[in-house]
């Protein structure tokens, strides 16, 4: 039998009381982190706030516009239009949020085209239609529409002839609009693509 050439050493083998010792050093850590924690983050920034975000003494932003409210430049004979999808958002930078809506009128089969109507709330708290995005007339159908950064979002699909069926459309083009110089503006290209 070989003898090592270091001597066994002692202290490597642990008793009891040495575990003990580790897990009271460890409980007392897991509890340490537990008093010890961050306060929660949040989005708002730090100042004197009331409920709802406003500035302590600053009158609470007016509440988008209610497209329910809204008589939309949209025939639909004897029923009223259906707002398909609404989103909010402060599209002119005045500090008030405007309400965007892709509105058709009911049909029974097929794929009715869709307007995009923009909302103001005055200051009497009557809203009204100030802009189209998206004329009815135009025969296009409005998809993944959205409202962010200020800027109104949508993929528009239409037909490339009378022939092609209402329910399926075969034409598809992204389309971006942004309030630039009193107006808004389409800032997407044009360019329409086969789907």
């Amino acid at each position: 039998m070989q003898h090592p050439a270091v001597p066994a050493q002692a202290h490597t083998t642990a008793r009891p009381a040495h575990w003990l010792a580790i897990a009271a050093a460890l409980a007392a850590v897991v509890t340490g982190a537990a008093f010890l924690q961050p306060d929660p983050a949040t989005a708002a920034q730090s100042t004197p706030q009331t409920r709802g975000g406003a500035l302590a003494g600053a009158p609470a932003p007016a509440a988008a516009p209610d497209p329910a409210s809204v008589t939309f430049p949209l025939d639909c004979g004897t029923v009223r239009p259906v707002v398909k999808k609404k989103a909010t958002g402060d599209l002119d930078g005045d500090g008030r949020a405007e309400t965007v809506a892709v509105v058709h009128c009911r049909a029974g089969s097929g794929t009715p085209p869709d307007g995009i109507y923009v909302l103001t709330g005055e200051r009497t708290g009557k809203a009204r239609v100030v802009a189209t995005l998206l004329d009815p007339k135009d025969q296009l159908t409005a998809t993944d529409f959205a409202v962010r950064d200020g800027a109104v979002t949508a993929t528009l699909l239409g037909y490339s002839s009378l022939d092609v069926p209402r329910c399926c459309p075969d034409r598809e083009e992204a389309a971006k609009w942004r309030w630039r110089n009193g107006a808004f503006e389409r800032t997407a290209p044009a360019g329409a693509r086969s789907v």
